[in-house]
């Protein structure tokens, strides 16, 4: 089993130090197509994403676009929801709905043959471009999800994750969170009109890997989103303005204290990416290793787990600290945490924490892009947001080269004390926020 293990492990660094060729084209369509070939296995990833994620829904209707995304299913072209599942299951495809604050779309996986495949792709196109948001549909949808944030909104992390966003982004669509009211306010209008407006062809990205040639892949991009509006760019969003820094304490009777410390922080192709990521790692991305973990949980036992991340997007995506912890030990916790973030942003990494995180993060990289579902993921995001097509061939050489003083200098860029923002939700000297 161990000598498996290492062989599987072998492979995946080998194809990872071997390149993904990724190739790019726009289609006739106007959708823009990325792909890589692969023959391994008789299986083909599809991924098409389009600019119609949550920060597109009009303020007055947030949750507009995860329910038009989520309803592409429901009915289609001459097909009712029950047989779409039919098909699906007939078929023996994945087929599901992705989207998030800046992007909305479907994923599939299905056997590369010929006949299955080309079954696949028309079910794919008929959701994308056919779909008919039944009423009733709609009705049952609306009511779930209002019950499902009205429970939400009972749960401390749930509190905390839409406090937090509303405190990072006040008056910008990516603070903004559905509401029971929202979601009364949509119509299957609202659904069409949404889908028509940015569920468009020169919207799409089309992002493919798996047993095909370049041709069939082309055929394939072209036949998905050949049926969908010409449509335009993507429309431009607000710009982020920065948060004044604060606290927000919010009452809950949870005997743990939920915190999130941070900022929105760094845009999708910043240079600093590699910068921030390595430091990042050192900081609090890096587990039982990170300084966040040592100091919070390792010498002091008040955390269970203590984390930070940067979360990357069209615009300034957050930078976060994230922790749980008893109550009554909430002040001590959150103490702790800020003076080794300002320890950190005062001396950046040590030699021996870059040297471990750069190893770490490089060697890393064959386990994240070891199937082509994970490989697909990257391809999407690397469409998506225009990064360059060699980014996976020279990631590990851009995280080897980040340096002490990148780091400290890419942090005071994007990690600015006089902006943080922290939220806290059931802290013993909490009080209810108006």
């Amino acid at each position: 089993m161990k000598s498996l293990l290492a062989l599987l492990l072998c492979c995946a660094a080998l194809s990872a130090e071997a390149g993904v060729k990724i190739q790019h084209w726009v289609a006739p369509s106007g959708a823009r197509v990325y792909f890589v070939e692969t023959h391994t296995l008789p299986m083909l990833d599809v991924q098409v994403d389009f600019p119609a994620g949550g920060a597109y829904a009009p303020a007055d209707k947030a949750g507009l676009a995860g329910l038009t995304n989520g309803l592409m299913d429901a009915g289609a072209g001459s097909l009712n929801e029950e047989q779409i599942a039919e098909r699906r299951a007939d078929l023996g495809v994945r087929l599901s709905e992705t989207s998030d604050g800046d992007r909305a779309g479907m994923v599939l996986r299905t056997l590369s043959a010929r006949t299955e495949r080309d079954a696949a792709i028309d079910l794919l196109r008929t959701l994308l471009t056919q779909p008919t948001f039944p009423a009733d549909v709609l009705a049952r949808e609306k009511a779930r999800t209002i019950a499902s944030i009205q429970e939400a909104d009972t749960r401390p992390d749930a509190i905390a994750a839409k406090r937090f966003a509303a405190a990072l982004y006040p008056d910008h669509p990516y603070g903004r969170s559905a509401d029971a009211a929202s979601i009364e306010r949509i119509t299957r209008e609202d659904l069409v009109a949404f889908h028509k407006e940015h569920y468009t062809a020169h919207g799409a990205v089309v992002s493919m890997i798996g047993d095909l040639t370049r041709a069939e892949a082309e055929a394939i991009a072209q036949r998905i989103t050949e049926g969908l509006p010409a449509g335009s760019a993507a429309p431009t969003l607000p710009p982020v303005k920065m948060p004044a820094a604060g606290r927000v304490d919010v009452a809950h009777p949870a005997a743990q204290s939920h915190i999130h410390v941070g900022l929105p922080a760094l845009k999708r192709g910043d240079p600093d990416f590699y910068a921030l990521q390595v430091g990042n790692y050192v900081l609090g991305g890096g587990g039982f290793v990170s300084r966040l973990m040592n100091e919070v949980r390792e010498k002091r036992g008040l955390v269970y787990d203590v984390h930070s991340y940067f979360s990357p997007r069209v615009l300034e995506g957050p930078f976060e600290i994230g922790l749980q912890t008893k109550r009554e030990q909430a002040g001590e916790a959150l103490k702790v945490v800020n003076q080794v973030l300002a320890d950190y942003l005062r001396t950046g990494p040590t030699a021996a924490e870059l040297k471990a995180a750069q190893q770490n993060m490089a060697d890393g990289l064959a386990l994240r892009i070891d199937s082509n579902a994970k490989l697909l993921g990257f391809i999407s995001a690397i469409g998506y947001f225009g990064l360059p097509l060699d980014y996976l061939d020279n990631y590990a050489q851009k995280v080897r080269a980040v340096t002490a003083q990148q780091v400290r200098e890419a942090f005071a860029r994007h990690v600015k004390p006089e902006h943080l923002v922290t939220v806290v939700v059931a802290g013993d000297d909490a009080k209810p926020v108006q």
